[in-house]
């Protein structure tokens, strides 16, 4: 049996650290008064921390020094990771860890594509890093999504070619990136915003042993 590829991203698809980004996010906002709500976090989803940052301001019509830039991303990363120390097993999103089990004991390869800077200690705090063959997050990559870098950086490390990858993603740019890379896209989340995907499922609870192996035969 040849195994394929199996990426998935991070937040919001393994677990949902969005609300501790928003959390430490509106934290720096507030400070500038910024008013960010949900909706405004909706634009951060699969962005890098400088882009965030930088599209924040805007919301604001702040202008900063790069200085003040760096001290803010800074700060913002302090406050995430004091909100992420405390996760566990019960963060992880519904029907992934079956998905994971499911892979792993058919002889599949699997990787973490993420633009996180705190991939493995969010893996590692919520029990599943030993499913992982691969990870490469935000320390690894020059390029954010859109683009395909983090992929194809992934199936590169798995030894898997790119037109045998599936990629799991909940922000557009993220499926974006795996079309760019010729993998096969796998919208998590709402059908309408992820459009471009493939195929789409609310969440890992929808997706059967059955569509599993039918990606694995491909």
């Amino acid at each position: 049996m040849n195994p394929k590829a199996f990426i998935f991203d991070l937040d919001g698809v393994i677990v949902d650290t969005a609300k501790y980004h928003y959390l430490a996010w509106q934290k720096i906002a507030n400070r500038l008064g910024i008013d960010f709500t949900h909706e405004h976090n909706e634009l951060l989803k699969g962005v890098s921390r400088i882009r965030s940052l930088d599209i924040i301001l805007g919301l604001g019509n702040v202008e900063a020094s790069q200085e003040d830039k760096d001290k803010w991303l800074v700060e913002k990363n302090e406050d995430y990771l004091n909100y992420i120390v405390n996760m566990k097993e019960d963060e992880i999103l519904p029907g992934v860890v079956r998905v994971l089990q499911y892979l792993k004991d058919n002889g599949q390869k699997i990787a973490l594509g993420s633009a996180s800077k705190n991939a493995r200690p969010i893996l590692e705090k919520v029990g599943v890093l030993h499913f992982f063959d691969a990870i490469v997050d935000g320390n690894d990559v020059t390029n954010a999504k859109p683009d395909p870098e983090v992929f194809l950086r992934a199936a590169q490390l798995l030894g898997i070619p790119a037109d045998k990858s599936i990629v799991f993603e909940d922000a557009v740019a993220g499926i974006q990136a795996a079309n760019a890379a010729k993998m096969v896209s796998i919208g998590i989340g709402d059908a309408t915003t992820l459009n471009e995907a493939q195929y789409n499922f609310n969440d890992f609870t929808e997706i059967n042993t059955d569509f599993l192996q039918t990606l694995v035969n491909k």
